[in-house]
């Protein structure tokens, strides 16, 4: 009984050391810095919601979907349309693998979530974002970050 118990901790841990997470006000300074606040419109708060409420500030994040695609990254971008994974069909609208958009300096995830933003529908593409944060006060999500 009790090496079952161990074992099953143990497999939390991996599952648990594999996750590349970012601090919220780590991430609004990338944010900042790449020039996401007021691009088409949305805060840097709304970007920190996107990221929370798809990843959970998780930059390493992959999510199998029962159509065969996956989700990548902080911003859970789908091999379907975003970004090539070989593993399923892809639109490859961003023109990236997918294992970049895992890259902790989540520059390839930017750009393409950049692209995904200028195209129609903007952070409306993500139903999360939709759910969660379209329409609410999200400044709380800047609380104590300083961007300088």
């Amino acid at each position: 009984m009790g090496r079952a118990l161990l074992l099953s901790l143990a497999s939390c841990l991996l599952v648990v050391s594999r996750a590349t997470l970012i601090h919220r006000c780590d991430l609004a300074k990338v944010l900042h810095t790449e020039e996401l606040d007021g691009f088409e419109g949305y805060s840097l708060s709304d970007w920190l919601c996107l990221a929370f409420v798809e990843s959970n500030f998780n930059i390493s994040k992959v999510n199998e979907n029962a159509d065969g695609s996956s989700d990548y990254g902080i911003f859970q971008l789908n091999s379907h349309y975003w970004c090539n994974d070989y593993q399923s069909h892809s639109e490859n609208l961003c023109q990236v693998d997918c294992q970049d958009v895992l890259d902790p300096n989540l520059l390839s995830a930017i750009h393409c979530a950049k692209k995904i933003v200028s195209g129609s529908g903007g952070m409306r593409n993500w139903v999360e974002w939709r759910l969660h944060c379209a329409g609410r006060p999200l400044s709380h999500w800047m609380t104590g970050c300083r961007l300088g």
